[in-house]
């Protein structure tokens, strides 16, 4: 069973949000709509990444995922509780997967990068952020006993040079000093977490319509986030509500949620998941860019041959499977 390939992960590295009527009336676009949507979805996501760590100290990494999918989750609920009502049975059959993928997906991956931006740059996050298909790669052999040819295992080699350059800035000793790279190693951890996540959704129930399992998720998810919020609420330190931390919640919860899905969604369904999960990749550039403008973040020659090393690796792995005609990460 060729789980990578099928679910199509290097070719749509993020899973689909299906908005019915937006999927039901996709017009004929032009192919330079869908790329510009995908592009303006990677801007969006990139931001997210400098509001991890602008808001560093300021906010948990608990409370901001809370927020964020709390806000998603209220905003998709008039749109879906009709079906989610309609389909109760079905959601408390599969609830043992619809937990674990909610958990995964939304609460424990999304509060990895919180904390990681705490004690790595933004331009970080984003680099290691888009290994993530290496870790499916490595997570098939093990699980499904899937080949790992000669030219994939080459782009899974170039990709851990790259990560470890970057974390290590050249020289491997630092990964002893745990403090200096702890935000790099808990974005590695996200990206696995996100790896095992994607594997995950090819297993999701048919009867289960995708709009409906998505706001599931997103609603399950908050609900584990919110013992941890109360207990992160009781003990820590209170939050400072300025106009800064509400338009950063608004942005995560509306702009790198719920629109930036959207778009991404619509991309897909104009150019295809291959050349959409493609624009994918320049999710680094647009984390620098905006990490130097609005963090002052230095854009190192370190930076730019991690991310060349890595992009390339995910490239050529991606390249070494099988033909076209694969079927979408859903």
């Amino acid at each position: 069973m060729d789980i990578l390939h099928r679910s199509g992960s290097l070719q749509n590295p993020l899973p689909r949000i299906y908005f019915p009527r937006m999927n039901r009336t996709i017009a004929q676009s032009s192919p330079a709509a869908g790329y510009l949507y995908a592009l303006i979805t990677v801007v969006l996501w990139s931001v997210n990444f400098i509001i991890a760590r602008d808001l560093n100290g300021l906010i948990s990494p608990v409370s901001l995922a809370f927020f964020r999918w709390s806000t998603a989750a209220v905003l998709v609920l008039p749109f879906s509780c009709r079906a989610i009502i309609q389909n109760r049975r079905t959601i408390f059959r599969h609830f043992p997967y619809l937990a674990l993928t909610s958990f995964l997906g939304v609460a424990l991956f999304n509060t990895l990068v919180y904390l990681a931006g705490r004690t790595t740059t933004a331009i970080n996050l984003s680099i290691i952020a888009i290994t993530f298909p290496i870790h499916i790669v490595i997570l098939s052999r093990i699980l499904f006993n899937e080949r790992i040819s000669p030219a994939r295992a080459a782009g899974m080699v170039m990709v851990i040079a790259g990560a470890l350059l970057l974390i290590t800035e050249g020289d491997l000793s630092e990964l002893l000093s745990i403090g200096k790279s702890a935000g790099d190693l808990w974005m590695v951890l996200a990206a696995f977490i996100f790896a095992v996540f994607t594997i995950l959704l090819k297993f999701r129930p048919p009867e289960l319509e995708l709009f409906t399992f998505q706001s599931t998720t997103f609603i399950i998810g908050t609900l584990f986030l919110l013992p941890l919020f109360i207990h992160d609420r009781i003990t820590g330190t209170a939050i400072l509500w300025d106009t800064q931390m509400v338009g950063s919640i608004l942005y995560v919860g509306i702009g790198a949620s719920l629109i930036a899905y959207l778009l991404w969604n619509r991309a897909i369904s104009i150019i295809g998941p291959a050349k959409t999960g493609f624009v994918y990749y320049t999710l680094p550039l647009f984390s620098a860019l905006n990490a130097s403008l609005l963090l002052g973040e230095h854009i190192e020659g370190i930076h730019l041959v991690s991310m060349v090393c890595i992009i390339a690796g995910v490239l050529l792995a991606g390249r070494s499977g099988s033909a076209p005609g694969r079927r979408e990460t859903t």
